[in-house]
Order: C-alpha cells, then structure tokens, then sequence
C-alpha cells in the first residue's frame, strides 16, 4: 500500500479542516472513501475539498439541486411548487461565488468509482448520460476513462453485469441520482453540468474553465 494515496482519519481531518468526529461521520456517509479502518483515500478527500466551500453553506436536495439546475439552463422546474421555485430563483440571485453554488448542488448526484474491463468501456458509453465539455470549450481533455450519470436503481445490476470493481481510483465514474431520471438526461446535456463536472475535475485547468463558467452564469442570472 503507497502511504502517499492514503490519509489517516486524523490527516483527513486536518486536511479537511474538520474535528477527526466529523471526519469518521464522512466517511461512514460516503463522502469521502474509507479503504481500510483508519485509512481514507486521499483522492476522495481532494475530490471533497473541490466540491465543499467551507462555511455554514447549505447542500440543497436532489429534486432542490436539479431544479437549480434547471433554473440556471433556462428551464422550467415544474417539480417545485410556486413557492420553492420562487425561494430558489431568490438564492441563485444573492449567490456570487462558483464554490458555493458546487457546495449547493453537490448532492445532486453521488459519486462512485471502479475498475472496468477495457471491453466493458464502450457499453458504458452507450448507457449513461454524460455531460459534454465541449459545450464549454473544453474539446482537448484527455479522456481515459468514463464518466456519466445513471439512475441509482440501476447501479447494482450495471456492476454485476459489467463486473466492475470498486477503486477510488478506477478510470471509471458513476454519478448516480434518484431524481427523476428523464429531467436528469435532458439537464445533462446542458452547459451547466458540464460545468458543474469540470468544477470539481482534479485537472486544474478543467477545473478553472468549469468555475468560471459557472460565476458567468450566476452573473447572467442576475
């Protein structure tokens, strides 16, 4: 095991400038990822870093966070009720800064990471719904692996089919959501996921290209 890709409770802590009580509690929830006891994947942990701004900001729910989503794309968002719908539009105006808004939406979909057999790669193209980053500029990415959005009833039965092992590490990413699953393909294909996505890249250029494209679209919606 190379200690350089692991991070001890008490280092994640540190890292994530929480108690080690709120570092455990992360990663029993999945937010970051525990490989062994005590140990927790430092990728999940930059990957946490990229996607909370620290702060009191509050995480929106799924249906809140797509609707969000919707909202910023020009779309309606006929699940909320007027009242919601009316909050929402309210904080998406007073909100100025890229990080807070991927703080928000950052439970819009949860994040899982495997191994794949090369000859599974091109079924996984055709069955998730992944975001375009050319869309925002981005055509020169180096894409080794997969990444897209599933619905979250369908991600048991996607690893057993496919074989797919999990590491933190692993070339291929499932964003999985229990939102209503045709809204996600069409908010998927807009330019605002494929920000949100490139916000939270571990490539800082993709990452730097996703947030300022995000605070251009918080400016226009105001």
């Amino acid at each position: 095991m190379n200690s350089g890709e692991f991070l001890t409770i008490g280092e994640a802590a540190r890292t994530l400038e929480v108690s080690a009580r709120h570092a455990r509690r992360l990663a029993d929830s999945g937010a970051v990822t525990r490989v062994a006891r005590g140990l927790i994947d430092r990728d999940s942990v930059d990957r946490y870093l990229h996607s909370h701004r620290r702060g009191r900001t509050r995480v929106w729910a799924q249906h809140t966070a797509w609707g969000a989503v919707a909202l910023l794309a020009g779309h309606d968002a006929d699940w909320l009720g007027p009242t919601q719908a009316s909050r929402l539009r309210q904080t998406l105006r007073r909100t100025t800064e890229a990080d807070e808004l991927l703080t928000r939406l950052c439970d819009r979909a949860r994040v899982h990471s495997f191994q794949a057999h090369r000859a599974a790669l091109p079924r996984l193209h055709e069955l998730l719904t992944s975001s375009n980053l050319g869309r925002i500029g981005i055509t020169d990415a180096v894409a080794e692996g997969v990444d897209g959005y599933l619905a979250e009833t369908e991600l048991s039965e996607l690893v057993r089919a496919l074989g797919l092992r999990p590491d933190t590490s692993g070339p291929v990413t499932l964003r999985t959501t229990g939102f209503d699953f045709r809204q996600v393909r069409e908010l998927v294909d807009t330019s605002v996921v494929a920000a949100l996505d490139a916000g939270t890249s571990t490539d800082p250029r993709v990452r730097g290209v996703g947030r300022a494209l995000l605070g251009e679209l918080l400016d226009a919606y105001r």
